[in-house]
């Protein structure tokens, strides 16, 4: 597990905190590129914030264009600079729209360093028994928006990222993916499809690129006021300080592993928990 982690943040001060991170890690940001689905709202919106603070360039995606440039009004309002911003709006269900996202990206940056999977779609909170009573089409979205999604923006945009040395690619899990609730079976079947995705990618990707610093990781976000959420208490910063971590690492540290927002580590199937330290 990872400690002191700061989780109270308050965006705010960001100049003080820097999201909780070192000076030396926050620098490591500067400069380089992110690639963020789902950037609207909730996590995804944190995280671009907290990006664009650093001095990264950061490229946003979601279905809704007025979303996406609520994050950018909500940056404006910290007094953080948006000049490294640019919106990518896309259906990510749609992969001409991926691709044609992908070829914005390569354009406007030699290469991404970093791309945040973080879009998603909630469990129907109106069908009881979801696998027994749910539509194919309820299906269909799901998985085509929680995992097939992720898997061709990663594949399309891989060739981009490995220009360089060193990539970082986060997926967004939940514990969901661990979970086996009674009304919540399309979901928590998209959330375990995703984290065998990530940690299936990383390998096979690290044994095509063994000269290449691959680390692509799962952080599970947890309980947080999000769209998805509305109900629940903590702030969707929460996760930005173990985000930033992760996409702030040096060479060498962890690739298909579990991390949760928090600080703790996971296992999943036969992927261990992380042995080191992220600090």
């Amino acid at each position: 597990m990872t400690t002191r982690l700061l989780l109270d943040i308050e965006p705010e001060q960001w100049k003080k905190h820097l999201f909780g991170l070192s000076e030396k890690r926050w620098g490591n940001l500067q400069g380089k590129s992110f690639w963020i689905t789902g950037a609207g709202t909730g996590y995804g919106r944190c995280l671009a914030i907290a990006l664009v603070a650093a001095g990264a360039q950061v490229f946003l995606t979601g279905r809704r264009k007025q979303k996406l440039q609520e994050t950018i009004d909500e940056m404006a309002r910290l007094n953080i600079s948006v000049d490294g911003c640019c919106l990518v709006p896309a259906d990510i269900t749609d992969f001409n729209q991926i691709k044609a996202a992908c070829q914005i990206v390569t354009e406007k940056c030699n290469s991404l360093y970093g791309l945040i999977n973080n879009a998603a779609i909630p469990a129907r909170g109106d069908i009881a028994n979801p696998l027994f009573e749910g539509s194919i089409e309820d299906w269909d979205k799901m998985m085509n928006t929680n995992v097939r999604a992720h898997w061709l923006i990663t594949r399309t945009i891989f060739s981009h990222m490995i220009k360089a040395r060193s990539l970082r690619v986060l997926f967004m899990s939940s514990e969901a993916g661990w979970a086996f609730t009674p009304g919540f079976g399309p979901y928590n079947i998209s959330k375990a499809a995703l984290n065998n995705l990530a940690s299936s990618m990383a390998a096979e990707y690290a044994n095509m690129w063994p000269d290449k610093d691959i680390q692509m990781n799962v952080l599970v976000a947890g309980e947080a006021r999000t769209e998805m959420n509305q109900g629940a208490k903590e702030s969707p910063y929460s996760i930005v300080p173990m985000a930033l971590r992760l996409l702030a690492h040096p060479a060498g540290g962890p690739n298909g592993c579990f991390f949760h927002g928090d600080g703790r580590y996971f296992s999943f199937c036969k992927a261990a928990p992380y042995e080191n330290s992220i600090l």
